[in-house]
């Protein structure tokens, strides 16, 4: 498989973990406010809101065996999050009690959730 190849499975793995995330919290009474954001200078990946609770949820995927380290958000990424959620909430029109960053962490089928996973960082 040559690097064209390896780079066009990645994307697909790392949709079918978005979607898979996607429909794990619209199933849990989530709406999706909007995917794939970029702004602020970073993307977010899921934005979603319940009863005025908004989550930003970063999808880390895997390959079945593959590793997934807690450390693949890195101070660098939340930092690049932070200012992307500031610049989403900043056009957001709706009410909203809390906002939380959550990463969801896909292997195959299993889904791990890191809810209020870390703070704004600057």
């Amino acid at each position: 498989m040559d690097a064209a190849d390896s780079r066009r499975a990645a994307v697909a793995l790392g949709v079918a973990g978005e979607d898979q995330v996607a429909l794990a919290l619209q199933d849990d009474g989530w709406t999706v406010r909007d995917r794939n954001c970029h702004c602020g200078g970073g993307e977010l990946d899921l934005v979603v809101e319940r009863d005025g609770h908004i989550q930003f949820i970063e999808v880390k995927t895997r390959a079945a065996g593959d590793p997934v380290s807690e450390e693949a958000v890195n101070r660098t990424k939340r930092r690049k999050l932070t200012r992307a959620a500031e610049a989403w909430l900043a056009k957001y029109s709706g009410p909203f009690s809390s906002a939380i960053f959550t990463v969801a962490m896909v292997e195959g089928a299993a889904i791990t959730w890191y809810n209020d996973a870390f703070d704004a960082e600057y």
